[in-house]
């Protein structure tokens, strides 16, 4: 912490204090935002290492999380709170101003990721074991709602490309069952739930655009995309995109891209190519391809900066060494970094100025000026994966 964050934080703290404004126990924390805070996921380690992207500093690290393995976050509206869904079924609240756990609670066998409704009440999980979504009050953790994944024979199927959406609805992809489900809760309680079958076979993940408009979610099992018109929701599900996937010749997929990971930038999609050493260029108004830029190797994240002028590219193993930035005028790369293995994920501040990139090989976290394209700093972490700032807390669909 700067020195001056550290005097404001202790006059403030004080002053408070002999005005009785604040308990001893609320003292710590007293006038000091989140908006420039945020965490990586330490997969190996269970833990998460706060991170202030004033100071390019990592504040203070947080342990017993359970295996991190795949782990995401959410956070509060207020941006104190992150929610820490793991892969063993652990939905974890950490207070990011005091630096631990507020409550961790296992609420299944094996989980995929969650989503925080629009008004911060509710915290979804999506789970693989047992199929289904289970819905948590987001004060307590205590269970709102279980949507068992049910397929008609008895069996559950698992859940996967879980979002929130506006007017208090959660949407998912069903893998097993090919449909898509729509969880309204606007009457609190029990949701209604809309189902949208034969989307098409194993959705494997999905995305909502930042305007919560469109869900559309990727398919494992056959090319082209499911698309759901959240402004028109009686048309149903469309498909779009038919040539995307591995295309007429069937490719080895080393990763699959995470579809979260979509940028868009002014009218164009950038998508990463299943299979393929591209980013497809797509159309925001038609849906329809209008360029492919070869690149280094499968694209796993095109994540745009917030000004929507370059694309930040990573790879899939084994060429999961490299870090490419695509300008989006001329769309042709124009940087290409060789940070170390396994550069796992990317996240920009929220005006831009500066993208956290982890490489997790090297037990490190480097952050770029995007103006320069220099590295400002590089911090250590433990196996770092995913990186997540508190400026998602105002964002659909993050």
């Amino acid at each position: 912490m700067s020195g001056y964050k550290e005097l404001l934080r202790v006059m403030t703290a004080g002053v408070m204090l002999m005005f009785g404004a604040v308990t001893t126990s609320d003292a710590d924390v007293a006038l000091y935002g989140t908006g420039d805070l945020g965490i990586v996921i330490e997969r190996a380690a269970g833990s998460v290492t706060i991170i202030d992207t004033t100071d390019v500093t990592a504040r203070s690290r947080v342990e017993g999380l359970g295996d991190l393995s795949h782990a995401s976050a959410v956070f509060s509206r207020d941006g104190r709170y992150a929610y820490v869904f793991g892969r063993d079924g652990g939905l974890t609240k950490v207070d990011l101003l005091r630096a631990r756990i507020t409550k961790r609670i296992v609420q299944s066998g094996n989980s995929i990721g969650g989503a925080i409704s629009q008004d911060g009440t509710l915290i979804a999980v999506s789970n693989y074991k047992p199929g289904g979504v289970r819905v948590f009050d987001s004060q307590t953790l205590e269970l709102v709602a279980d949507i068992p994944a049910e397929m008609g024979d008895g069996s559950l199927s698992k859940v996967v490309g879980l979002v929130d959406a506006p007017g208090q609805q959660f949407i998912f992809s069903l893998w097993d069952a090919g449909e898509i489900w729509v969880a309204d809760f606007m009457g609190r309680g029990q949701p209604k739930i809309t189902k949208y079958k034969n989307v098409g076979i194993n959705p494997y993940d999905a995305l909502i655009t930042p305007d919560g408009r469109y869900y559309v979610a990727g398919l494992f099992g056959e090319d082209g995309l499911a698309k759901l018109d959240l402004w028109a929701p009686e048309k149903g599900v469309e498909r779009i995109l038919d040539g995307y996937g591995r295309g007429e010749q069937k490719l080895p997929v080393y990763k699959m891209p995470h579809l979260e990971g979509w940028a868009r930038a002014g009218n164009y999609l950038f998508l990463p190519a299943v299979g393929h050493h591209e980013i497809l260029v797509v159309d925001a108004n038609t849906w329809k391809e209008v360029a492919h830029i070869p690149v280094y190797g499968q694209p796993i994240f095109a994540v745009a900066r917030p000004d929507g002028r370059q694309i930040w590219v990573n790879y899939a193993h084994p060429l999961n060494d490299t870090l490419q930035v695509i300008d989006v005028p001329s769309l042709k790369i124009v940087q290409t970094y060789k940070p170390g293995k396994a550069v796992l994920h990317m996240e920009f501040t929220p005006r831009g100025e500066q993208v956290w990139v982890s490489v997790r090989d090297e037990d490190r976290v480097d952050v770029y000026d995007t103006r320069t394209m220099n590295v400002v700093k590089s911090i250590k972490a433990d196996k770092p994966s995913g990186i997540f700032l508190t400026s998602r807390a105002g964002r659909t669909g993050l």
